[in-house]
């Protein structure tokens, strides 16, 4: 009996170390949006969906059918302004962010990534790399590329070791070269192996030296190596796979159409669903971002927006965290560390 109260005893003191630890975890991270208004903010939430800071870009949005309007390294935030044709760069000061400075870009930004010590911005018609000193970003772009189409319908850009990979909504899926500096030194071209069913490439995640394309309209999930489309799978009872997140072996679409979270299994080569419906949602899901066993995701069903967050667990279980409703159609997400 003694053993059975100690067992108990035991369980009930890992069971509280548990949750202190999920507790201190999540006070170590927030999730980050923008109300993509005219006069844009950024909107800074803990991971129970509370708002806990907002702060003017100093640019104005406007963006849609994109994904990656936010990207985070370190101390650094970079959102796109597309109304003013910008992207203001944030730094964490104390408990919060503060802008430091806007850079023109281009043409409208849609997406941005930071990689090989540089800032990459995806706009309609170009995409171009900054160099960074630091933690400040320059001002002028040391590279820039005209994409494969040009036509406004850009939606992502993601970097693999030594090349961008880009979509555009009008049936492109390109690469463009970076020198071992990491500034754009090549043409934008397309990848090779395009399906000739593709229609609508949208959103993109990227690990090493993949990248993971969905290929929306198509109903379709791509695998992209060295530039060329080694595999590709379908999305088999969800509709629109347009954004995508990667968790470990775990790889989560958000499905437009079908309001809802899809699981696949990733590994080597292979592309394989392991749950059709992973989680339910409001509305249409217009981004989603993973870290640190937290998933969160923006869906808009009209005029106002809903940010949810989700905890992963080591099945790629998830599970509903909190939910809050911002009052525009905000656009792009992503978690930070608060605490490197």
């Amino acid at each position: 009996m003694k053993n059975f109260f100690a067992i108990c005893a035991f369980a009930i003191l890992m069971g509280a170390a548990s949750a202190a630890n999920c507790q201190e975890r999540d006070r170590k991270i927030v999730v980050v949006t923008t109300s993509n208004t005219a006069a844009n903010q950024l909107l800074v939430y803990d991971t129970s969906a509370n708002l806990v800071q907002s702060v003017p870009t100093g640019g104005q949005g406007g963006v849609g059918g994109n994904s990656g309007g936010i990207a985070s390294w370190k101390n650094e935030l970079a959102v796109v302004n597309f109304g003013s044709q910008s992207v203001s760069i944030f730094q964490r000061s104390g408990d919060g962010f503060r802008m430091v400075h806007t850079i023109a870009t281009a043409s409208s930004p849609v997406s941005v990534a930071f990689g090989n010590n540089h800032l990459y911005i995806l706009g309609t018609t170009e995409v171009e790399s900054h160099r960074m000193y630091g933690s400040v970003v320059s001002l002028g772009a040391d590279g820039v590329a005209t994409l494969v189409k040009a036509d406004g319908s850009a939606a992502q850009v993601g970097v693999v070791q030594d090349q961008l990979i880009v979509t555009e909504k009008s049936n492109a899926i390109e690469s463009v070269t970076l020198n071992g500096e990491g500034e754009i030194t090549g043409l934008a071209t397309l990848v090779a192996n395009i399906p000739s069913n593709v229609n609508a490439p949208f959103g993109l995640v990227t690990r090493g030296n993949d990248a993971y394309v969905t290929i929306a309209h198509a109903n379709e999930i791509s695998l992209v190596r060295n530039a060329d489309i080694l595999t590709i799978t379908g999305s088999g009872t969800q509709n629109a796979p347009c954004w995508l997140a990667l968790d470990g072996p775990f790889l989560f679409s958000s499905n437009t159409a079908s309001l809802s979270i899809s699981r696949f299994a990733v590994y080597g080569q292979k592309i394989v669903q392991d749950a059709a419906v992973a989680a339910k949602l409001n509305g249409g899901p217009i981004d989603i971002a993973q870290l640190a066993g937290v998933l969160a995701v923006i869906d808009s069903p009209g005029t106002v927006s809903h940010l949810s967050t989700f905890t992963v667990d080591e099945d790629g279980n998830l599970t509903l965290k909190a939910s809050t409703t911002i009052n525009s159609a905000a656009n792009g997400v992503a978690i930070v560390r608060v605490d490197d």
